[in-house]
């Protein structure tokens, strides 16, 4: 029988304080919220054991590093019953950040970095295009991006 997960007033914000800076320590992070670091620790080895939070990130400006180009793909399939295949297949382009299945008028949407438009049109055609199971797609280059948060985690 699984272990019923307790997440408590703390867990949600220490949570919280990982989604927003995870390089703070564990001393910091204490501090910030009143309790030692070893509550700390303790509390954030168990959310990663019943995995609630997982791995540590840093924001990066892809901009900066010359990904000029962020677009969205909406991926129309064949049949809904190859999405695991196509997704498996899709996974493997390494210019697709995010991935989702979806209701409405796509089955997944995609989000993309690319360099440059040459590279999108690349990947569009000599690797999107040949994926077995894909019908058709439809792609929105993003002008800019407005917000970019995480959600507020709370117990209410």
């Amino acid at each position: 029988m699984a272990e019923e997960l307790n997440i408590d007033k703390l867990d949600l914000k220490i949570i919280q304080q990982l989604m927003h800076d995870a390089s703070l320590s564990y001393a910091e992070m204490g501090k910030k919220l009143f309790v030692s670091a070893g509550t700390i620790h303790v509390r954030i080895k168990k959310l990663q054991d019943a995995g609630v939070v997982s791995g540590m990130k840093f924001q990066v400006d892809l901009k900066k590093l010359g990904y000029d180009v962020i677009a969205f793909i909406g991926i129309y399939l064949e049949k809904s019953s190859l999405y695991d295949t196509v997704a498996k297949d899709l996974k493997r382009i390494p210019e697709i950040v995010r991935m989702n299945y979806t209701t409405g008028n796509y089955s997944i949407f995609a989000e993309i970095v690319c360099k440059d438009i040459a590279q999108l049109r690349a990947i569009l055609h000599d690797e999107l295009q040949k994926i077995k199971g894909i019908e058709r797609t439809e792609t929105f280059i993003s002008l800019e991006e407005s917000l970019n948060r995480s959600v507020t985690v709370s117990n209410d």
